[in-house]
């Protein structure tokens, strides 16, 4: 870890400096602000510790010019001439701390051990939210993914409710975190909950919370998934399985902006911005009384539709990228190569549960096949999902070409039922051994 000395007094930056090297830390220093500068620009230190008064030069705008570079450096000011004044600039401009000389040697120890913890934690948090956005990227160059892309900024920076409706598996919680991630509130938290995944009865407790006492097991009181949401955005996913009580209580927050625990009698007030989804018929539930008119006219506000995969095949090969890269960063393997022909396979697939089957098929691939370059008789081995029907049939190509794909298909099939016995699939399948064996190597089926 590299600490910086800017300061016009020589005792003090050695000192400062002995004292440093001496915890392990690599420091050099400067006693004018222009070599100061040089020596910041060119060393890339962690640490600088900074007079407010060097040279005739105002520390706190030399502290503005610093961070105009590198935002994340950290700098801590040290003055014996300044007042509250200084030392709240020093602060409101970005500095990390304020001291003030004469210096005590084991309060800067302590000061610098610190703000280097804090460099390392604010570097996982910032690596963590990286990674938080990459996995809730919308990933596709379609028309379909473009419209969605423009709606979500369009109604991002505004707090109207939204409710997103699509298929499984086609990226229904990734759309309500876009708009979170693209509105006012993305400082703020972003909060999950999932009516499907939780059992009826710990519905509410986990969604409001509940006091101390308020059933068996209840030691402690908790906070729910909205108080954790305050400020932020609450996203309520799969919102047509959640209870009619639940439902009256949710109406609440969006009507009156308030709720209470359970358990408890204290009104609280929360700030919170609803996004719901679900894959249901909400109109059909409303009809049969399963889900509250009054709520869903409340939710859709504004509508989104995610669009299935079968609606924007374009953008397989593109996901087929991008979940190869991912998996292997994940499993720490080296990164597949899909040969075009396996590419167009996967494109011609039904994949009923949309982007979550290719995700999860990929996935399937890099665990349990070891090579490299996958072929397109890799994808077909592995593959549950099969080609549509409409695909194989309608497909306009040379009868000899289809009539080969068919033969190749179902020969395959056949001689793994068989145990990849020539003798008994030919006779399964009312043909002369040697017949079969030329039909087999004129196919390339070995």
């Amino acid at each position: 870890m590299k600490v910086l000395i800017i300061d016009d007094e020589m005792n003090i930056c050695l000192t400062l400096k002995n004292i440093l090297e001496d915890e392990g830390y690599k420091c050099d220093f400067a006693i004018d602000s222009r070599l100061g500068m040089q020596k910041f620009e060119d060393n890339t230190p962690d640490v600088i510790l900074l007079d407010v008064r060097l040279d005739g030069t105002n520390g706190i705008d030399l502290l503005k010019d610093i961070k105009k570079i590198r935002e994340d450096v950290i700098v801590i000011m040290i003055s014996g001439h300044s007042g509250i004044k200084e030392a709240v600039q020093s602060i409101k401009y970005g500095a990390y701390d304020f001291l003030e000389k004469p210096l005590s040697l084991s309060k800067v120890k302590i000061v610098i051990k610190k703000a280097f913890e804090f460099k390392t934690i604010s570097k996982d948090y910032n690596r963590l939210k990286e990674n938080e956005n990459e996995q809730y990227r919308i990933i596709g160059n379609s028309e379909p993914i473009k419209e969605l892309l423009s709606l979500v900024d369009r109604i991002a920076a505004s707090d109207s409710k939204v409710l997103i409706r699509g298929e499984s598996g086609t990226g229904k919680e990734l759309v309500a975190y876009a708009i979170h991630h693209r509105s006012n509130r993305k400082n703020n938290p972003f909060a999950k909950f999932n009516s499907a995944a939780i059992p009826t009865e710990l519905v509410e407790s986990e969604l409001f919370g509940y006091e101390k006492g308020a059933f068996t097991g209840a030691t402690q009181s908790k906070n729910g998934k909205i108080e954790q949401a305050h400020s932020g955005t609450l996203f309520l996913d799969e919102i047509g399985d959640m209870s009619l009580q639940a439902q009256s209580k949710i109406l609440r927050v969006i009507q009156e902006g308030e709720f209470e625990r359970v358990g408890g009698n204290k009104t609280q007030k929360v700030d919170v911005r609803l996004i719901a989804a679900t894959h249901k018929n909400l109109e059909d539930l409303v009809q049969k009384g399963e889900f509250r008119e009054d709520l869903y006219y409340r939710l859709n506000v504004i509508p989104i539709i995610t669009p299935p995969l079968r609606q924007h095949p374009e953008d397989i090969p593109i996901l087929i990228e991008y979940f190869s890269k991912q998996f292997s960063n994940e499993l720490k393997l080296q990164q597949k190569e899909f040969l075009p022909q396996s590419i167009t396979e996967l494109c011609s697939w039904e994949f009923k549960g949309n982007i979550r089957e290719l995700k999860n098929f990929i996935e399937r691939l890099y665990i349990l096949n070891p090579k490299i370059v996958i072929e397109l008789g890799d994808i077909k081995n592995l593959g549950i999902v099969k080609r549509a029907d409409s695909n194989f049939w309608n497909e306009t190509i040379s009868l000899k070409d289809k009539r080969k794909e068919f033969e190749t298909k179902y020969l395959s099939i056949q001689l793994k039922m068989h145990n990849n016995n020539i003798s008994n699939t030919a006779k399964a399948l009312d043909l002369q051994i040697s017949n079969l064996s030329r039909k087999l190597k004129e196919l390339n089926l070995n």
